[in-house]
């Protein structure tokens, strides 16, 4: 990471009034995608990491049982709770927590969904990231974030490298196989945005 986790959510805190009207076509097609791979059953548990504003996590809470949001910035959540009392959903929350300590301890997560988020992290802050999230055994995770699928280029608008350290595809796939999962759909959105979805193996019955 680049910079400190306090350093990041005084960022967010900063631009979150504005922050939903200044996302790139890329970023919405991306959480679009997010949403459609994440596919909840109605009895089951997300989890979504990043949250931001909700665009997620809002958008994921009428098809699931409970959406748990998680993200360092207060700025952040508050836009994402107003809007879910806007919207009258009882069924998401929104609190403090980090990749790397989600702090859902009592909680059994079905899906973990991130978009845009995990790009801050450095590459074994990544993996150490989804070693966490394999912990808590959900049967999927949705990664929607920016990822290179060829060479980088700072010169496109999708990350700064003053604050962003984003990964190649190949490293967060290799990440995912590592920690148990198994790659499953790779949507590519830009050369330097896309969609990975992750599947953990059924449990069997002893």
């Amino acid at each position: 990471m680049k910079r400190s986790v306090a350093d990041h959510a005084a960022r967010f805190d900063e631009k979150a009034s504005e922050y939903d009207d200044s996302k790139s076509d890329e970023y919405r097609a991306c959480a679009n995608l997010v949403i459609e791979h994440a596919a909840p059953e109605s009895d089951e548990t997300i989890l979504d990491l990043g949250a931001g504003t909700g665009a997620i996590a809002l958008s994921l809470a009428s098809d699931a049982e409970a959406v748990i949001g998680r993200d360092i910035s207060e700025g952040m959540m508050d836009e994402a709770r107003a809007k879910a009392e806007e919207r009258g959903l009882e069924n998401v929350s929104f609190d403090y927590g980090t990749f790397r300590e989600p702090d859902v301890d009592s909680v059994s997560v079905d899906i973990v969904t991130s978009n845009f988020a995990m790009h801050h992290l450095a590459d074994h802050e990544k993996r150490e990231a989804i070693d966490v999230i394999a912990a808590l055994e959900p049967r999927r995770f949705v990664l929607g974030d920016v990822m290179f699928f060829g060479e980088p280029d700072p010169s496109e608008p999708f990350y700064d490298p003053s604050v962003d350290d984003p990964a190649t595809v190949g490293t967060l796939a290799d990440a995912f196989t590592d920690a148990g999962f198994s790659l499953t759909a790779v949507e590519r959105v830009h050369d330097q945005v896309g969609v990975l979805v992750a599947e953990r193996a059924e449990k069997q019955e002893p």
